[in-house]
């Protein structure tokens, strides 16, 4: 709608200033890029360290005894099982075993936090806060920014002594945070929650840093697809069974032995009988990326669709994800993707396409 007014984050001012090109996501208006375009920011990214905005995602706490245990009834993940000092990726199921969202979820010792998707935390808060017995509260914290640095050197900038996955809090230039090593980009690096009041301090500080530049959503976009991370909405939504997605992993075993999560029935046929289609990797064949919604055809019969694609700066050619029939899902299998009323080659390629970097 032309008349939608768009949210902004606290650094919205600095993005500004600094050239950031603004386009509506997720009810806000976010930076897309700047001045030095996607390709230079997410070459950076790789080469060095490239600081993102990512406050217009959803940031809350869940406190009181119980609070593990009460999360549970709607994800697969054993977050009861999570240290102080540690988080893990998570996925909140519906009763049909789909998707509602992707999350991360930290044990900071007395509380957990959850960071959700920008676009679905208005379905993700209520839906919590419908199974939380007495004494359990969720307290979204709308107050708070969040900034991501990532690159191989960021471990040099601000050492932390955490390895992927740690979480805690500490003082960046005298500002308390709560930074986790983890981020979106295949990288090394970190997720800085901050109070929004000293976000723009924050960021001022971290991009004085040598070797620091800014980047916006295209580069975070090339980055999170070029190390086959799935993107909400795109790759997953309410019809996605965690199976399919191949996102089993982030299943504990102690949760696929008691099956006590809404949606657990669903989620245990796919994994008992196969799904009829998987989220695979496809390289396009040539230089033409193949962008989300391409049909996926084998013999002239369409077998599939592209839920992400575009080019990968880092990889030097177009990379893409997408559903498959789960017989044409085998690494290397031969595909055509329908580009402009053409077919084009294309295999099923493993991922990531670009070798994650975490700091194991």
């Amino acid at each position: 709608m032309a008349d939608e007014v768009l949210l902004e984050t606290p650094l919205a001012g600095l993005h500004r200033e600094l050239g950031g090109r603004m386009v509506p996501f997720a009810g806000y208006a976010m930076p897309v890029q700047y001045p030095a375009g996607i390709m230079a920011e997410h070459l950076h990214c790789r080469a060095r360290a490239a600081l993102f905005d990512v406050s217009h995602m959803g940031q809350a706490e869940l406190v009181g005894e119980g609070a593990a245990a009460a999360l549970e009834r709607l994800t697969p993940a054993d977050v009861q099982a999570l240290k102080p000092g540690r988080q893990r990726y998570g996925l909140l199921l519906n009763e049909r075993g789909g998707i509602v969202d992707d999350f991360m979820v930290a044990n900071l010792g007395g509380r957990l936090m959850l960071v959700v998707n920008a676009s679905r935390k208005h379905v993700d808060f209520p839906l919590i806060e419908s199974v939380l017995p007495a004494g359990v509260r969720l307290r979204p914290l709308p107050d708070r920014a969040l900034l991501a640095l990532q690159g191989p050197e960021v471990a040099g900038l601000i050492p932390t002594g955490m390895s992927f996955m740690g979480i805690g809090a500490l003082e960046i230039a005298g500002i308390p945070v709560i930074a986790s090593r983890s981020g979106y980009t295949g990288e090394d690096g970190l997720e800085i929650s901050v109070a929004a009041e000293q976000a723009e301090a924050l960021a001022r500080h971290l991009l004085s840093l040598p070797g620091v530049m800014p980047a916006g959503l295209g580069a975070r976009d090339s980055l999170r697809l070029e190390a086959g991370l799935c993107l909400y909405g795109n790759d997953l939504d309410e019809d996605t069974n965690p199976v399919e997605a191949a996102l089993v992993w982030s299943m504990g075993k102690r949760r696929r032995m008691a099956w006590d999560f809404v949606g657990a029935e669903p989620v245990r046929e796919a994994l008992d009988n196969g799904p009829k289609r998987l989220r695979v990797g496809i390289r396009p064949e040539g230089r033409q990326p193949a962008r989300a919604h391409t049909a996926v055809e084998s013999g002239g019969a369409t077998v599939g669709e592209i839920t992400s694609g575009g080019f990968g700066p880092s990889v030097g050619a177009p990379v893409a994800m997408g559903y498959v029939r789960r017989d044409l899902a085998a690494d290397g299998t031969s595909l055509e993707l329908r580009v402009r009323d053409k077919a084009l080659p294309a295999r099923v390629a493993p991922t990531p396409f670009q070798p994650h970097r975490y700091a194991r």
